[in-house]
C-alpha cells in the first residue's frame, strides 16, 4: 500500500510535539492535603537537578522553582526528544493561619514534598468553662410574661 506524504501533517505534527514540550516543562502537578496539625504538599518534578530546586515564602506568597537541563553533548543526532527541559516555577497564594516559618521540604524519587504547619494561634483550643455558686445558693430566675402587642 503506497502512503502519501502530506508536508503539512508532517508541520502540524512537529508544531504539536514542540508546543506539548513546552507546556509540560511549565507544568508541575501537585496534590494538597491536611493531616493532623499540618499540610502536605507534594509536587512533580521529574528529573530536576536537586541543586537547582528553589522553595521560598514571601508575604503570603509560596514560590517553588526547579531547573531540568538536557545531557550535554556534543556529536549528539536528536531522534526523539519528548522529556521537557527548563525551568519548573509555581506560585501559591497561602491562607493565614500557617507557620509559614516552620515548612520542611524534601525531594525523593521526583517528588518535592513540603511540609507545612498550622500556626499555633490558628489551631482549634478547647476552653474550659468554669462552674461553681457564687453565694453557695441555687440562681432562680423568674418568669415574666410578654405583654401583648397593639396594633
Amino acid at each position: 500500500m503506497a502512503k502519501t506524504y502530506d508536508p503539512f501533517r508532517e508541520l502540524d505534527r512537529f508544531v504539536g510535539q514542540m508546543l506539548n514540550a513546552d507546556r509540560a516543562a511549565a507544568q508541575m502537578p501537585m496534590d494538597l492535603y491536611r493531616s493532623g496539625d499540618h499540610y502536605v504538599l507534594t509536587v512533580d518534578i521529574p528529573g530536576a537537578d536537586p541543586g537547582t530546586i528553589d522553595v521560598n515564602v514571601e508575604d503570603r506568597t509560596l514560590s517553588i522553582r526547579a531547573q531540568r537541563t538536557a545531557p550535554e553533548a556534543n556529536d549528539v543526532q536528536w531522534l526523539a526528544k519528548e522529556r521537557p527541559t527548563g525551568t519548573y516555577a509555581r506560585q501559591l497564594t497561602v491562607g493565614r493561619g500557617l507557620a509559614l516559618d516552620a515548612i520542611s521540604a524534601t525531594y525523593n524519587d521526583g517528588v518535592l514534598t513540603l511540609t507545612i504547619p498550622v500556626a499555633q494561634e490558628a489551631k482549634p483550643r478547647r476552653i474550659e468553662v468554669q462552674h461553681g455558686q457564687s453565694d453557695g445558693g441555687v440562681v432562680q430566675a423568674e418568669a415574666v410574661e410578654a405583654a401583648p402587642a397593639n396594633d
